[in-house]
């Protein structure tokens, strides 16, 4: 968790502010940093608990400069809650729920892909 957020904020600070003002968008850092700095704790809670890669908000959150022990505590909130809803899932339900999970992965994956990029769409448009 932490080694995203590190690599997000170090990144940025080596390779990714170079980028940035090599295709002038020096001004849409500034307006995600402060989207994030808004709305960082609902993007982390929410992303926590979809099954998509958790890195890709680790290191968003060290790239935006979003406060780390926000993030850290938002981070236990969010991946403890889905991993607690799995286990209450399993415990309820046992092999009946696992198949259903396993069976269905796909589907559920593919529908975080598209929350994903339904997100970084609206992300886009609001900077």
């Amino acid at each position: 968790m932490l080694l995203g957020y590190a690599i997000g904020a170090l990144l940025y600070d080596s390779v990714g502010h170079w980028l940035i003002e090599l295709y002038g968008l020096g001004g849409k850092r500034r307006r995600l940093s402060r989207s994030y700095a808004e709305w960082g704790a609902v993007i982390i809670l929410v992303k926590g608990l979809t099954p998509i890669p958790y890195k890709l908000v680790t290191i968003t959150s060290g790239f935006a400069g979003y406060n780390i022990w926000l993030f850290v505590l938002c981070s236990i909130v969010a991946r403890g809650g889905r991993f607690f809803i799995v286990a209450v899932l399993l415990n309820r339900y046992g092999d009946f729920i696992r198949a259903e999970l396993e069976k269905r992965l796909g589907l559920w994956v593919g529908l975080g892909a598209r929350v994903l990029v339904l997100g970084f769409y609206i992300a886009y448009r609001l900077i």
